[in-house]
């Protein structure tokens, strides 16, 4: 018979969210009248904005006429949306970002999967911890990983450990990692960096000839004037980093699918031969190889989102979402438990009572409460102790949650 690749074998059985799924799923079978609340995965749950609607919709109907019919567009992503992108999210900020240095593309989470098929299979990287699976899985899917610790780490790959003892800034790594995977504002604890520790990575990585995979899929809800919305705002960065940006948490396209990728030219890799290979010029192979560009009509919808009025809309969701952060933070506060996260994030992390490790604590809120949480361990060995809850519920359900949560502690 045929082999398959046998990392994939090696991998935790199912994938953490899918996990939690299936764990709610038999909870609502044995308990069907609960009310359950979710506050685990990272899903929105307000309408799209009415200015992308109408964008789509105005490409729906452009689809209907021969004169106006779109077909296979740039695998890059249509030039109306990257000039948009380049001109709002980098310009306006001082950056300066080619409109041929955006991959518009299905996802940040695609993206971030897929860039290391333009690296070497041998590359050594190095991750947060806790930290996204995505950053981990995939690398153990490419035989990256080594083998699985009792601990639950990967002996192939190097950890920066997040703690309440260092602030859940990572120190610097210690073994130099050809890659440093970053998410700042951090998923899952909610946390973020200042521009000068962000700065020391980028000086870091420079040094050492590292690349950093930023992921800054939540940079619109950054309200902290010292932290950067971009890793591009740091001197230097664009020689070591690539960066990833996402519709889903700021836009509510975690149906739709759409986010992009930074690929700056001043940055390259090692060639087989010594030479230096500029990494734009390979993604742009490998996307219009292996990808047929998003979808023409929600691009139309997301380009909409950069007019007055659409800007406008994101920023009444972005601040519903981070009213609900709030509450949920000021109230697990008076509760008396230990929380971070929430203020440049929609993410709340939170310390499990005396007693509690992250898997009982996940267990007690759902029996006892009915609701939905994130356990931090499923993040990581460090994430131990802790469970992450999201922001994206309605206001109404969030008031439910904190009279739950106030009742039960």
């Amino acid at each position: 018979m045929f082999e398959i690749n046998r990392y994939y074998t090696e991998l935790p059985k199912s994938y953490l969210f899918s996990r939690i799924a299936k764990t709610v799923a038999d909870f609502k079978s044995k308990h069907p009248d609960a009310r359950i609340i979710s506050m685990g995965i990272g899903d929105v749950t307000r309408p799209i904005a009415p200015a992308a609607i109408a964008g789509m919709t105005e490409a729906v109907k452009a689809m209907a006429s021969a004169d106006s019919f779109v077909g296979y567009g740039p695998e890059q992503g249509h030039a109306f949306l990257r000039s948009a992108i380049a001109e709002t999210d980098f310009s306006s900020r001082g950056i300066d970002i080619a409109d041929d240095e955006i991959f518009i593309s299905d996802g940040a989470k695609s993206d971030i999967g897929n860039f290391t098929d333009i690296l070497d299979s041998r590359i050594k990287v190095a991750v947060t911890d806790p930290v996204y699976p995505v950053y981990v899985d995939s690398n153990v899917m490419a035989g990256r990983g080594g083998h699985l610790l009792p601990d639950g780490r990967w002996s192939g790959i190097s950890y920066m450990p997040c703690t309440e003892s260092n602030g859940f800034v990572p120190e610097l790594p210690r073994t130099a990692p050809d890659v440093i995977y970053l998410c700042y504002p951090n998923n899952p604890t909610g946390t973020a960096l200042t521009r000068h520790q962000l700065g020391m990575f980028v000086d870091y990585a420079r040094r050492h000839g590292a690349l950093i995979l930023f992921d800054a899929a939540y940079e619109a809800y950054i309200e902290s004037a010292d932290v950067p919305h971009s890793i591009y705002e740091i001197e230097g960065a664009k020689e070591c980093a690539v960066e990833f940006r996402s519709f889903s948490k700021t836009a509510g396209f975690t149906g739709l699918r759409l986010g992009y990728t930074v690929v700056p030219k001043e940055l390259y890799g090692l060639g087989a031969d010594g030479s230096r290979v500029p990494l734009r010029q390979l993604w742009l192979r490998r996307q219009t190889t292996k990808f047929n560009g998003a979808s023409y009509v929600i691009q139309c919808g997301a380009a909409s989102l950069y007019t007055p009025e659409g800007r406008e809309q994101i920023q009444q969701t972005i601040q519903y979402y981070k009213t609900n952060a709030s509450v949920l933070r000021e109230a697990l506060q008076q509760a008396g438990l230990t929380v971070y996260g929430g203020v440049d994030s929609p993410y709340i992390w939170a310390k499990s009572p005396a007693g509690y490790g992250s898997e009982q604590f996940f267990n007690l809120l759902l029996e006892r409460c009915h609701l939905v949480t994130t356990p931090g361990n499923g993040f990581g060995p460090s994430g131990e102790g802790f469970v992450r809850l999201t922001a994206f519920s309605s206001h109404q359900a969030t008031r439910e949650a904190v009279s739950r949560l106030s009742n039960l502690l």
